[in-house]
């Protein structure tokens, strides 16, 4: 269940954003929360909360890592994998994890089970779990607005997306480095490729390495279907290969992750990304709303994207402002 954010000793939001960049685990569970609330008295306090964390500029920050695969395929226990060997060498990581939604409730069916396999005890580590709320592309809504949170306070923010195959490409649009996870012998990473998400994953892993030739079969067709680098640019996809339960691989993934963050740094990539990033979430959240015609009465979506990127960044104030402009034309339209 989720606390209401209007205690009374609720904190004024300045320091609340304060907590949070402090890495204070009350302040993140209570700015996580406000941003979960979608009460209209909880929106001004999610827009200047933002505010302040984002500044006048999304890059450089956290690493914001996705953590994509089919269900079963090892997601959760690699991830605990990969937050033993961050808190080794000494980064701390927030972890945002979506789970399906309730059908009854709306909540997370999972809940926190990736935190099940850390400990408990390490305050370098922060976990929350979010229900996807029925979103087909795996995310929902708040997990940008959280990123930003959470991005404030750690060294590494890790998403773990829950696995609904081919529409998880939204995680491509939310994360610095997307990693896709494999299941050997499944041949369901192979057919996502050949459908054309090739721009989905930045690294490939085949976890379960321990299954021997079928593991090693399945990485090598893996890698014959990488043709060309990266859409990005200046980026070739590597296959890796881990095992969660052997604890094999981790160091090298980690080392991967880390290599195509610097890449992103040295391109001077990474500041264009995040606009294009927040561009997007607020393109979606028009569409949700007002449909596509609403977003074509505002020049369409190429337009939106390019004033939003040549905008300083404001999260929920350059969703507002777009979203009264649509209030202006349609006075039926709750501004």
């Amino acid at each position: 269940m989720i606390l209401s954010s209007q205690s009374d000793d609720s904190r004024q939001v300045d320091e609340l954003a304060a907590g949070v960049q402090r890495g204070e685990r009350r302040a993140l569970a209570e700015a996580l929360n406000l941003l979960d609330d979608r009460r209209d008295s909880s929106r001004a306090r999610s827009a200047e909360l933002v505010h302040l964390l984002q500044g006048d500029t999304l890059a450089p920050g956290a690493h914001m890592i996705g953590m994509t695969g089919p269900p079963g395929v090892g997601k959760s226990s690699l991830g605990a994998c990969l937050i033993t060997e961050w808190r080794r060498r000494g980064l701390t990581v927030g972890v945002l994890a979506v789970d399906p939604s309730s059908p009854l409730s709306g909540g997370a069916l999972l809940g926190d089970r990736l935190r099940l396999h850390s400990n408990p005890d390490d305050r370098g580590v922060f976990f929350r779990s979010l229900s996807s709320r029925g979103h087909y592309g795996g995310l929902s809504a708040e997990v940008w607005p959280m990123c930003q949170v959470m991005a404030s306070a750690f060294d590494i923010v890790m998403i773990e997306t829950v696995g609904v195959g081919q529409r998880e490409i939204d995680i491509s649009r939310m994360c610095d480095t997307t990693c896709v996870i494999a299941q050997p012998g499944s041949g369901d990473s192979i057919q996502s490729l050949k459908a054309g998400i090739l721009e989905v994953p930045h690294i490939l892993v085949v976890n379960k390495a321990d299954m021997g030739a079928m593991a090693t079969r399945t990485a090598s067709e893996l890698a014959g279907a990488l043709t060309s680098e990266h859409p990005d640019g200046a980026w070739r996809v590597p296959v890796l290969s881990t095992s969660a339960t052997q604890g094999s691989g981790i160091s090298e993934l980690v080392d991967c992750l880390e290599a195509h963050f610097q890449t992103l740094l040295q391109n001077k990539l990474l500041k264009h990304r995040r606009r294009g990033y927040q561009a997007y979430w607020i393109v979606n959240r028009l569409q949700e709303e007002f449909g596509a015609h609403g977003v074509e009465r505002l020049g369409g979506e190429a337009a939106i994207v390019e004033q939003i990127q040549s905008e300083i960044p404001d999260l929920y104030r350059q969703y507002d402002a777009l979203r009264r402009q649509l209030a202006d034309r349609s006075p039926t339209i709750k501004s």
